[in-house]
C-alpha cells in the first residue's frame, strides 16, 4: 500500500468523465488499497480515483453509517444511482480543493447499485452524510466538482480565492504532472 499524490484543482483530469472498470485484478485491488490509505492520511471522508490521477469510475469512503454510530470503509466501482429522494444542505469540502468549504444542496437519500473489488453486484440505500458523500464522489467521476454546484457568483469568488491561496500547490502539482508525462512518453 502506498500514499498517492492528491490532484489539486485545476488539473484537467478532475473535469473528465471517468471510464468504467472492466478488469478486476490485483492492480485494481492495489489502487483501492492505495486510495483508502491516501484518504486516511489526508483525513478525508471520500476519495475518487481521478483525485489520484486515475480516470476510472471508482471511489472509496470512510463515513459514519448506521445513524452515525458506526464507521466503515466502502469501495464503490461503476456506481449507478437508481433513485434520489428529498433534499439536504450540507457543508462540503474536498481534498482537491484544500481549505475550501461551502454549503451544497444534495438529495437527502439515494439508492445506489455498484460492484465490489471482485466485480460482485452490491446495492445500498444511503441517507444524510453518507448520501452527500456518495453524491460528491459520483460528481467527481462525472468531471464535476462541488464548486460547480455553487451559484455562478459564489463559484467565481471561491475559485478566485482558492487559486490565489494555493498558487504554489497548483504549480508544484503541474510540474509533477509534466515530469510524469515525460517519463511515460505522453506529451501534453
Amino acid at each position: 500500500m502506498a500514499i498517492r499524490d492528491i490532484v489539486p484543482f485545476p488539473d484537467p483530469i478532475l473535469k473528465q468523465r471517468c471510464a468504467e472498470v472492466e478488469v478486476f485484478d490485483a492492480e485494481l485491488h492495489q489502487l483501492l488499497d492505495d486510495m483508502a490509505d491516501t484518504m486516511g492520511e489526508a483525513d478525508g471522508l471520500g476519495l475518487a480515483a481521478n483525485q489520484v490521477g486515475v480516470s476510472l469510475r471508482i471511489f472509496v469512503m470512510d463515513v459514519p453509517i448506521d445513524d452515525d454510530t458506526r464507521t466503515g470503509r466502502i469501495e464503490v466501482i461503476n456506481p449507478k444511482v437508481k433513485a434520489k429522494r428529498g433534499e439536504i444542505k450540507y457543508e462540503e469540502g474536498c481534498l482537491s480543493f484544500p481549505g475550501v468549504h461551502e454549503n451544497v444542496i444534495r438529495a437527502a437519500e439515494l439508492d445506489l447499485d455498484f460492484v465490489d473489488r471482485q466485480g460482485q453486484p452490491q446495492a445500498v440505500t444511503a441517507r444524510g452524510l453518507v448520501a452527500v458523500c456518495i453524491q460528491h464522489e459520483l460528481d467527481h467521476l462525472d468531471g464535476i466538482t462541488f464548486v460547480d454546484r455553487l451559484s455562478p457568483l459564489k463559484r467565481r469568488i471561491v475559485l478566485r480565492d482558492y487559486l490565489r491561496e494555493n498558487r504554489e500547490l497548483i504549480e508544484d502539482a503541474q510540474h509533477k504532472a509534466r515530469l510524469r508525462a515525460r517519463q511515460t512518453g505522453v506529451q501534453g
